[in-house]
């Protein structure tokens, strides 16, 4: 009997093995910036050679094609209306939806591609927080792949991140879409 469940015991310990190589191979790969998958884990923006953490795209939104931000890995960015520029009204179980870009290197942050508005850093309930126009970043935990919008309008208070977002402070025009986060 121990014969015949030793070959099955190791080939699970063994496949066991190899998956935690991958995932502390992955873990280590020396990317400047880690991203959400959908997890809800929270993109980190993080100094190397470079301090580059917000790329540009193009993406339909509300029927439009806009230029947006996204991290690094092309995950699109939302604002949050409830936000301040000092305050993130987005932490804890909410960050876990909306994950926030964290900004863990010094000096500041910068677009791979020259923005009309404003990065930079504010410390917060989430961290270092990357903001655009004094508007903390988030990702969304439902887009699934770079260039998904899916959380433009949430709850009314969830919009894309555009290069022409105006500085906080300043009324924003946005649409008033219903719905939950």
């Amino acid at each position: 009997m121990l014969f015949k469940r030793t070959p099955h015991l190791l080939a699970i310990l063994s496949l066991s093995l190899i998956v935690a190589f991958f995932v502390a191979a992955c873990g280590s790969s020396g990317n400047t910036t880690t991203g959400s998958s959908g997890t809800g884990t929270t993109p980190t923006a993080t100094s190397s050679s470079s301090t580059v953490v917000v790329k540009t795209a193009t993406a339909t939104v509300n029927g439009k094609s806009v230029t947006i931000l996204t991290d690094v890995n092309g995950r699109t960015l939302y604002y949050f209306t409830s936000d301040t520029a000092t305050q993130a009204a987005c932490s804890g179980a909410c960050a876990s939806i909306w994950p926030p870009l964290i900004f863990s290197g010094s000096g500041s942050p910068s677009g791979a591609t020259s923005l009309p508005g404003t990065l930079s850093v504010v410390s917060n309930a989430n961290g270092n927080q990357v903001e655009y126009n004094g508007h903390p970043l988030y990702t969304y935990t439902k887009d699934t792949a770079p260039g998904q919008t899916n959380g433009e309008g949430v709850a009314g208070k969830w919009f894309v991140a555009t290069t022409t977002l105006a500085a906080q402070g300043s009324p924003q025009s946005t649409p008033t879409t219903s719905g939950g986060y």
